[in-house]
């Protein structure tokens, strides 16, 4: 057609079958070559997109369109090793193990994927990269490989859509019939070094560092304290946003020496699901001071004037039982920090 018309030609993301047998994405570009006797033969350019489109394919399974746009075309660091500041985002079903003994494979499988297409479409509304499903876990981050200047609310906004859904999920399970589901939450703020990792063959783009590794052993202590969302003092102090927490512990993690402050997530709450929330937060901030000062029976009257505000608040409950425990067994050194036990 190009030599008949003399009309350059492009083709765009055509499949080209080579010598090998092989299919290859390509973008084709054909030009008459003129001489002054007229036209001496054609150039064809064949240029190799196959790279690219896997690349573009691979990102599209963890991240939106709108962050896989501001991306491509980048040869820079942003996918292949860079130190950032990012979110980190850890999201955990609790007693699956129980629950999926219940349910059976079918109806676990049935119920993972209804959950967790709630969890992306939360990671996606706030710009989120969602990194990898790890059984009954996700992990997602903001911040990376773009990052949007309220990265850490993005993160907290995600946590407290992902609790929201969740509890409309659970609403339509037990209308079916079905037992509702629980989830822990953590988050932490912090650098990480983020880049696509694996072999040749098989490559995802994620995040290593201390900073991954605090967000999901706060999910975990999600436990321990009976929240459902928790984040670390990096993430606390850097959110623009005003949001309804309370600052629950001083920690020591595993792997640190330095104690990392601990605040639960209370946003989602309701006059019914949390009554009198400022009052009881306000109670026990007091007696969290009066625990650190390792005045634990004062400490003890707060966390009970609480609890009678709201039976329902674990948390004073679980201050209580550590002040009794640690009257019988008084800290040679006490200053206020907890030293987590799990992982």
């Amino acid at each position: 057609a190009v030599a008949a018309s003399g009309r350059p030609k492009t083709l765009l993301d055509a499949d080209v079958c080579t010598l090998r047998g092989d299919t290859i994405s390509a973008n084709i570009s054909i030009v008459p070559l003129m001489a002054e006797e007229g036209q001496a033969g054609l150039l064809i350019i064949v240029e190799d997109i196959s790279e690219g489109k896997r690349l573009q394919g691979a990102m599209r399974r963890f991240m939106t369109q709108n962050v896989v746009d501001q991306i491509m075309g980048r040869e820079d660091e942003l996918l292949f090793g860079a130190a950032c500041h990012a979110s980190v985002l850890f999201a955990d079903i609790r007693g699956f193990t129980s629950l999926s003994e219940r349910l059976g494979p079918r109806d676990t499988v049935d119920m993972l994927n209804e959950i967790f297409t709630e969890l992306f479409e939360a990671v996606a509304g706030s710009d989120g990269v969602l990194d990898k499903f790890i059984g009954d876990a996700i992990m997602a981050e903001f911040g990376i490989p773009v990052a949007h200047g309220d990265d850490p609310d993005r993160a907290m906004r995600a946590a407290i859509s992902m609790i929201t859904e969740l509890r409309a999920l659970n609403q339509r399970r037990q209308a079916r019939g079905q037992k509702p589901v629980l989830m822990g939450i953590g988050l932490n703020t912090d650098t990480v070094v983020s880049g696509n990792i694996g072999s040749p063959k098989r490559m995802d783009y994620t995040v290593i560092g201390d900073g991954v590794n605090l967000a999901s052993r706060l999910e975990s202590a999600c436990k321990e304290y009976s929240a459902q969302i928790l984040c670390s003092e990096g993430t606390y102090r850097k959110l623009k946003g005003t949001y309804r927490m309370r600052e629950i512990d001083w920690v020591q993690v595993k792997g640190k020496t330095e104690p990392v402050g601990v605040y639960e997530v209370l946003d989602f709450h309701t006059d019914e699901t949390f009554p009198h929330l400022p009052e009881v937060v306000g109670l026990f901030r007091g007696g969290l001071g009066y625990y650190r000062k390792g005045e634990f029976d004062r400490a003890i009257k707060q966390f009970q004037e609480a609890l009678a505000m709201h039976p329902g608040d674990k948390l004073s409950a679980t201050f209580i039982e550590r002040c009794e425990y640690l009257k019988v067994h008084p800290p040679g050194k006490w200053d206020g920090v907890w030293v987590m036990k799990s992982k």
